[in-house]
């Protein structure tokens, strides 16, 4: 009981980055808190907190420390929630990760339109392009594009998407379109090293695999970036068919080489405790799932 006390004691102080704003939130006094902290450093034998005239700062052992106790004391609050018959009633933070630009144009209008059908639910949205550790890193819900990496992970697919090559029009009409990888080398090419380090792309023909060694123009650490120089004619450059959906059917880009693109690569929405999951999880998956199925932009 004690160490569940330090434990809710130090997150608040970890999350409201005082400890007065800690006692406040928690309506005890501050010596309390004080005391509480002094007590949980002495039992792990190691110092969580700097504190100076500004207030504290987390020392690296903290922050660990204030991500597991975040992570474990929700566990408690879902296992309390679910014994008192709680647990079909959404309610609760939501943690969910996913790519940007997917993010920004597939997922944040279905997560606006989910809180607007569960006011219970509080959403943290994380835009990484590096899939999570869900359990270490206590998120509840990412978007994973490509393959499982573990086939025992909970996923639901939700479509695919194409890996394409795309150039605008104002590029092609003073730079005829490459109709063999070999031509690539005659071309402007906006590189995006955020998708990879190497410097090369990818292609398939006829179900053999190829990777082409690049000589890009224009090296970006941004997909956004990269979409940006493509739109304003700078070359050609390598995309995924969601991140470029709106540009192709208005025409503002193109794609080449389309005979020798990569099978389409998949979706999924990847989720932790499989059946076991508390309400505000499988009411999100199940939500998402159905709304992203619809989307053109995840070909089936």
């Amino acid at each position: 009981m004690e160490r569940h006390r330090q434990m809710t004691i130090f997150e608040a102080v970890a999350r409201e980055q005082g400890l007065a704003a800690a006692s406040r939130a928690l309506d005890v006094s501050e010596a309390t808190v004080s005391r509480s902290l002094a007590a949980l450093e002495k039992r792990l034998g190691t110092r969580l907190l700097e504190r100076s005239t500004r207030g504290v700062m987390l020392t690296d052992a903290g922050r660990q420390f204030a991500s597991d106790s975040t992570r474990l004391l929700r566990a408690v609050d879902e296992a309390d929630a679910s014994a008192n018959g709680l647990h079909s009633e959404p309610r609760g933070l939501l943690t969910v990760v996913t790519p940007l630009l997917f993010g920004e144009r597939l997922l944040m209008p279905i997560a606006l339109d989910f809180l607007d059908a569960w006011p219970g639910i509080e959403m943290t949205v994380a835009y990484q392009d590096r899939f999570p550790n869900l359990h270490e890193e206590g998120v509840d819900v990412a978007v994973l594009i490509g393959a499982l990496p573990d086939a025992y992970m909970v996923a639901r697919k939700v479509g695919h998407v194409r890996q394409m090559i795309c150039a605008s029009p104002a590029y092609l009409e003073h730079h005829p379109a490459p109709v063999t990888l070999s031509e690539l080398n005659g071309h402007s090419l906006v590189f995006c090293s955020a998708d990879n380090r190497v410097l090369e792309w990818r292609f398939q023909r006829n179900g053999s695999l190829r990777s082409v060694a690049l000589k890009p123009t224009l090296r970006c650490t941004t997909q956004v970036a990269a979409l940006d120089a493509a739109l304003g004619g700078a070359g050609l450059a390598s995309c995924l068919s969601y991140q470029v959906h709106e540009h192709l059917e208005a025409g503002h880009l193109l794609p080449v080489l389309e005979a020798f693109e990569p099978e389409p690569l998949p979706v999924h929405l990847i989720y932790r405790e499989g059946r076991r999951a508390s309400a505000r999880v499988r009411s999100f998956v199940d939500f998402a799932v159905e709304r992203m199925r619809q989307l053109p932009m995840l070909v089936s």
